[in-house]
C-alpha cells in the first residue's frame, strides 16, 4: 500500500474527504518526525511505538571491490509493533 492508497482507505473508513485524510496523514507524519527529532518516543497503544536508536560506527566492505570502508555512526528510526497489531497480522 502506498501513500495515495492509504489516504483513500482512510477517507473510506472515516467518512472524511480525501483532502482531509491527506492533511491528517501529513500532520501525523510531521508530528511524529518532530517528536523523534527531539528524542521523544511516540507510542500508539495497540498499534506500536516509534523510537530513535544509535548505530555505532563500523567497518564495512565494498561488494564490488572488496575494499574496506568506514561507515559512520548514525541515528535510525525503530518501530516495535504493539500486541493488537501483532495479533491481527498472525
Amino acid at each position: 500500500m502506498n501513500k495515495a492508497q492509504l489516504i483513500d482507505a482512510m477517507a473510506a473508513n472515516s467518512g472524511l474527504t480525501k483532502a482531509d485524510s491527506k492533511k491528517a496523514l501529513d500532520a501525523f507524519i510531521d508530528s511524529t518526525a518532530s517528536a523523534l527529532t527531539t528524542g521523544d518516543r511516540v507510542a500508539l497503544v495497540g498499534f506500536g511505538s516509534f523510537s530513535i536508536s544509535e548505530r555505532s560506527a563500523r567497518t564495512g566492505r565494498n561488494p564490488q571491490t572488496g575494499k574496506e570502508i568506514k561507515i559512520d555512526a548514525k541515528k535510525v528510526v525503530k518501530f516495535k509493533a504493539g500486541q493488537e497489531l501483532s495479533d491481527k497480522v498472525k
